[in-house]
């Protein structure tokens, strides 16, 4: 999971309609730098993340960055970078996340589009 498709889910979009069964499904994981963009967009926004932080928590694994994923991600934004404009390190974690897990990203960013490791719900 990305920020797009959980910010998307809470606001009931249609592209969180698209996203619902594979958060509702069990089998999502979240990194952790999602749950840093999470709460900084909802702090800055001043709205309650509590109750939608519990539930992110209670329906996805949340996982920590560790050496090898962070390492993949350096790698991933070196080469991504020259191709997509604005690529950050941000969405170069969350795909090393997901590759390193043999998953793909769940989002709606456009700068994933044409990667077959991510699902576009936008």
């Amino acid at each position: 999971m990305d920020t797009f498709s959980w910010v998307e889910y809470f606001a009931g979009s249609a592209a969180g309609e698209k996203a619902r069964p594979y958060i509702e499904g069990g089998d999502a994981f979240t990194p952790t730098i999602v749950i840093a963009e999470f709460v900084d967009k909802y702090t800055r926004e001043k709205i309650d993340l509590e109750e939608r932080l519990k539930f992110i928590k209670t329906k996805s694994s949340v996982t920590l960055l560790d050496e090898d994923t962070a390492e993949l991600a350096g790698r991933i934004s070196a080469e991504r970078r020259p191709l997509v404009k604005g690529w950050g390190l941000v969405d170069s974690i969350v795909l090393a996340s997901a590759r390193a897990r043999k998953m793909k990203v769940l989002t709606g960013d456009e700068h994933f589009r044409g990667l077959e490791d991510a699902v576009m719900i936008k």
